[in-house]
C-alpha cells in the first residue's frame, strides 16, 4: 500500500506493507487525513518515533476480526489513543485509557499512523460518522475534541475572559469551538488573514504586534513555541489558569518564576472525547471549510508537508 513513513526523514513509499487486523481490531481504508503541527514535531524528533505519521483520518471499514461483523461499511474515525486492557490496570479500570503507560497512541507512539491507504484501529475507539457529516468536515473530529476537552477539565465561568494564542489551526479550532460554548474569547496572531476566518463568528482578535498587557482569566497556548509560553505566563492573570494545548519540541530554558509569583495554575490539556465533537458536526454547529487552505493526492503528500509548513497554510489535507 501507500504510505507516508518517518524514519529518520520523510519518505513517500508505495508498497508498504498492508496491516492485517489483530484480534479485536478493523481494517480501514483511508480516504482522507488531516496533517497537523503534532506529525511536523515528530520530524523534528518528538516522542522519537518512526513509522507511518497522521492521527487524523476518515475511513471505511472493511473488515473486522471478531464475531461482530457490524461496523464493516461504515464510515469511521477514531480516536487516537487507547490502553492496555490489563484487569490491573488502574488508568484502564476507570477508562482513563489515554493515560494508560501501555497506551498506542496512533502515528505518534507504539502504532502506526493513518498517512496510508489502510490502518488497523481497535473496534473500541472506532466512531460512527454522521451522514450528514462530510469527510472535509469529519476530518477535524480530532482537534475539535482536543478543543472540548478544555471545558471538560476546567469550569470557566461566564464573567471570564479566554485569551487563545495561535492562529494556527489548533489555535482557530479552539477559538472557534470555545466562542461556539459562549465563552468571552479572544485570538491573538501574527497572521491577518487567519484572524479573518473566524472574525464573521464574532469572535474578538488582535494581531500580537497589538497586543496590550492586559491579563486574562484563562489564556490557552497553541502557538507551539517557547516564546508562545513565555507570553502566555505573562497574559495570566494572578491565580488564573494556563491551559497548554500545543506541544513543543524544544530544549530552551524558561523563567518558570511567574508561575509561582502569580500563583498561576498549568494545565495541560491533550487528547478529548469524540462523541460530544461528532454531536457538534452533526448540528452544524461549527463550519470548518474555511480552514482548509488545499488538499492533495497521497502521491504529493511530501509536497502537503512541505505546504504545511507555509505560515500562510491553517489545514492541508490528504486524499487517499
Amino acid at each position: 500500500m501507500r504510505a507516508v513513513v518517518f524514519n529518520k526523514k520523510l519518505q513517500y513509499i508505495e508498497d508498504y506493507q498492508k496491516p492485517a487486523p489483530a484480534t479485536g481490531e478493523a481494517l480501514v481504508k483511508v480516504t482522507i487525513a488531516g496533517i497537523c503541527n503534532t506529525d511536523y514535531e515528530i520530524t523534528k524528533g518528538y516522542m522519537g518515533y518512526k513509522g507511518i505519521l497522521g492521527h487524523e483520518f476518515v475511513g471505511i471499514v472493511e473488515d473486522v476480526n471478531s464475531s461482530d461483523k457490524s461496523l464493516i461499511g461504515k464510515r469511521v474515525v477514531a480516536e487516537i489513543s487507547w490502553g492496555c486492557d490489563d484487569p490491573d490496570c488502574e488508568w484502564c479500570a476507570v477508562k482513563n485509557y489515554r493515560h494508560c503507560p501501555n497506551r498506542r497512541t496512533l502515528g505518534i507512539w507504539r502504532k502506526d499512523g493513518c498517512f496510508a491507504d489502510y490502518v488497523t484501529i481497535p473496534t473500541k475507539v472506532l466512531f460512527e460518522v454522521p451522514d450528514n457529516v462530510t469527510d472535509e468536515q469529519a476530518v477535524f473530529v480530532e482537534p475539535l475534541a482536543a478543543a472540548c476537552e478544555i471545558s471538560e477539565q476546567l469550569h470557566i465561568q461566564p464573567c471570564q475572559k479566554v485569551l487563545v494564542q495561535g492562529d494556527g489551526k489548533l489555535g482557530l479550532i479552539t477559538a472557534m469551538t470555545l466562542n461556539s460554548q459562549n465563552y468571552d474569547v479572544t485570538l491573538v496572531g501574527k497572521h491577518p488573514e487567519k484572524l479573518d476566518l473566524v472574525k464573521s463568528l464574532g469572535i474578538k482578535t488582535i494581531l500580537l504586534s497589538n497586543l496590550p498587557d492586559t491579563k486574562y482569566d484563562v489564556v490557552v497556548e497553541a502557538t507551539g513555541s517557547v516564546s508562545g509560553f513565555e507570553s502566555a505566563m505573562s497574559h495570566t492573570k494572578p491565580r488564573g489558569v494556563l491551559v497548554l494545548k500545543s506541544t513543543v519540541a524544544s530544549g530552551k530554558e524558561l523563567n518558570l518564576a511567574p508561575i509561582v509569583i502569580d500563583e498561576i495554575t498549568v494545565l495541560g490539556s491533550r487528547c478529548g472525547q469524540f462523541r460530544p465533537a461528532l454531536r457538534i458536526l452533526e448540528r452544524h454547529a461549527l463550519d470548518f471549510s474555511k480552514l482548509i487552505t488545499a488538499v492533495y493526492p497521497v502521491e504529493k503528500s511530501l509536497e502537503a508537508f512541505e505546504r504545511n509548513k507555509d505560515k500562510a497554510s491553517v489545514k492541508v489535507l490528504i486524499r487517499f
